[in-house]
């Protein structure tokens, strides 16, 4: 990669992010941008982590103490959150604590961050299920409408690791291989597509079937979930060191990989091409960038293999900074542009929000790419 380009990239990164903190520090931006402007929002969803995770990123590239005060302030929201269960029903707790807390503690050490973030390891493996051994997305536990686990929990699952690492406790660890085995074992289809979510029998924890929850139907590869595959089973090989999690690496991100248009960023499933004219998603591509650089930090790659990757890497974020990330603060007050969050189909029951606008995981995960190009960096995940 050209680094000037890549330094071109992270100062206007850091323009817009430092304008945004006059408006999201004590409140948060939504989880997706309506006409290229996030909505300001209270501390909620699932989304809210990936706004202090850019804050962090941006203050590792500048040492600019207003991006670390501003994540401070925020992580004492995300305090309040996890100890009065403000809206943490659910899986994501990796999204929301390992960019914000996780990652304060790492680079000040700050207990308050600490104890937020075990607080929600707590919460996060509370949705384990024995039958099945999984860790149980949305909804009531052991309702047979919801007993299932998604795609994206492999990002949440760092959490974790963490939690293990700094309480001495193995159990969060323990949690954290039972599920990872049980996702990889059922999500990744013979051709190395992935389902989105995937249901289990409550009586019995049997597997019952793959389907989609946001992706275009059933059968087919929702881009996103496609990309957190393919950052999933790279930090599986990290943590687990499994010569299956590296070849199931190397088969999602090839399926990814090939079904890919010109300028490298998919549609938003990987079933469409040019012709359907639908949109794309510079989300998952930001995804794929960090998940691949990732893999190839750890190791876990031949030398053939890691250039291969690097390479395709490489061109993904060129085209995501030529063509999709926000060059003004006068353009957009997110990151990269073109994201979705959700559309609609004749084959799945979500509506549309957040179609051809920018949103903040994407936001984060692009900036975590352009880091992990500029410097030699200490994951948070």
């Amino acid at each position: 990669m050209n680094r000037k380009k890549l330094e071109t990239a992270a100062l206007q990164a850091i323009e817009v992010l430092k304008k945004n903190l006059e408006i999201y520090t004590e409140k948060f931006p939504g989880s997706n941008t309506e006409n290229q402007i996030y909505p300001v929002s209270e501390n909620i969803e699932w989304t809210t982590g990936f706004c202090t995770g850019t804050y962090w990123l941006a203050y590792e590239l500048t040492k600019d103490e207003v991006f670390r005060k501003s994540a401070m302030v925020q992580v004492e929201s995300f305090y309040n959150r996890i100890e009065n269960k403000i809206d943490v029903d659910h899986h994501d707790m990796g999204f929301l604590y390992t960019p914000s807390c996780v990652a304060a503690y790492m680079l000040t050490g700050s207990e308050r961050a600490k104890e937020a973030a075990i607080l929600a390891a707590d919460q996060l493996i509370s949705r384990f299920q024995e039958k099945g051994q999984f860790i149980q997305a949305w909804g009531t536990l052991g309702a047979e409408d919801n007993y299932r686990l998604i795609i994206d929990c492999l990002l949440n699952l760092p959490l974790l690791y963490w939690a293990s690492k700094v309480t001495g406790d193995l159990k969060y660890r323990e949690i954290a291989i039972r599920h990872t085995k049980t996702s990889l074992k059922n999500l990744v289809r013979d051709d190395f597509s992935t389902y989105h979510t995937y249901f289990f029998n409550p009586e019995t924890g049997e597997p019952v079937k793959g389907v989609t929850a946001q992706g275009y139907k059933n059968n087919s590869a929702w881009a996103r979930g496609q990309a957190w595959g393919v950052y999933g089973t790279a930090l599986a090989w990290r943590y687990l060191k499994d010569e299956k999690c590296k070849e199931l690496f190397k088969k999602v991100t090839d399926f990814y990989l090939a079904n890919l248009p010109q300028d490298k960023v998919p549609y938003w499933d990987l079933s469409f091409k040019a012709e359907d004219k639908e949109p794309k998603d510079s989300s998952a591509a930001a995804i794929v960038v960090c998940g691949i650089l990732e893999m190839c930090e750890n190791g876990g790659l031949t030398e053939k293999d890691q250039e291969y990757y690097k390479e395709k890497a490489y061109e993904m974020l060129e085209s995501l900074i030529d063509n999709y990330s926000v060059k003004t603060s006068q353009d957009a007050n997110g990151l990269i542009l073109h994201g979705v969050y959700a559309k609609s189909s004749e084959y799945n029951s979500v509506t549309d929000r957040g179609v051809d606008e920018c949103n903040l995981w994407g936001d984060y995960f692009y900036l975590e790419a352009v880091v992990r190009c500029l410097k030699k960096w200490n994951p948070y995940w």
